[in-house]
């Protein structure tokens, strides 16, 4: 079985890319798992100065697996560990980012994209809530820009994404806006990057210690009400749900 996860490394950046496009990169129980495990030996690798998080296909990530969902709580292990992660971790998007996948961008340290890339908070679309990925969203985000795009599912684009905080940069090569930030970390110590990283995730993880546990069980009360039930069957079958008007 060919891993979903995908691992190079270069001068002491650790790429990590998202390699399931047949279901667009979505949150399977194996790429959770698989993401996690690459994450901690990143982290343990002293070779390893700074961690690349990107994709294959059209799509960055699209959410959770409709057809294989990852357990609430190993998704809010994975959010913590990369915010946690020694080393940066740095997010190249060149493609959609839906629900969920905008939950691994905002535990992200830096996150650039291609002025193609597109996002939406989908969530509300199937009856539930962006309950888990508002641990690292709403310290790190625009709270208006938030109140509208989680409300209404719209998508925006990356200079809006810009705009509220979502993305630390954006251009029409990504590579090209990324080189200086890892050339940036390559030349930084590790113990610097690290305290330096430990500032910077302070408020951050004050919400995962906060919240979690309260936002683990909305997330699977919502999963499994009868209105989320319609609402993924209707996306499956690609038909609008009941309770559009």
């Amino acid at each position: 079985m060919t891993s979903p996860v995908g691992r190079t490394r270069a001068r002491g950046v650790e790429t990590l890319t998202l390699d399931a496009p047949d279901t667009r990169n979505a949150l399977s129980r194996a790429l959770v798992a698989e993401l996690a495990d690459a994450l901690k030996r990143a982290g343990e690798d002293p070779g390893v100065r700074a961690v690349v998080l990107t994709h294959t296909g059209g799509t960055f990530c699209a959410g959770a697996d409709l057809r294989d969902p990852p357990d609430p709580d190993a998704f809010v292990d994975l959010l913590r560990q990369i915010v946690q992660l020694a080393v940066p971790v740095v997010a190249r998007v060149t493609g959609h980012v839906r629900a969920g996948g905008l939950g691994l961008l905002a535990a992200c340290d830096i996150t650039a994209a291609s002025t193609g890339a597109s996002f939406a908070f989908t969530e509300v679309r199937i009856g539930v809530a962006p309950a888990v990925i508002s641990l690292p969203l709403l310290p790190r985000t625009d709270p208006r820009a938030l109140s509208r795009y989680y409300l209404t599912g719209e998508r925006f684009g990356a200079m809006e994404a810009a705009r509220i905080g979502l993305l630390t940069a954006t251009g029409d090569d990504v590579d090209a806006v990324l080189a200086p930030v890892l050339d940036g970390l390559r030349r930084s110590e590790p113990q610097g990057l690290a305290e330096t990283k430990r500032l910077l995730t302070a408020r951050v993880l004050e919400a995962f210690d906060r919240d979690a546990a309260a936002l683990t069980a909305l997330s699977a009360r919502l999963f499994s009400s009868a209105q989320a039930r319609e609402g993924m069957t209707a996306f499956l079958e690609r038909r609008d749900p009941s309770w559009v008007l």
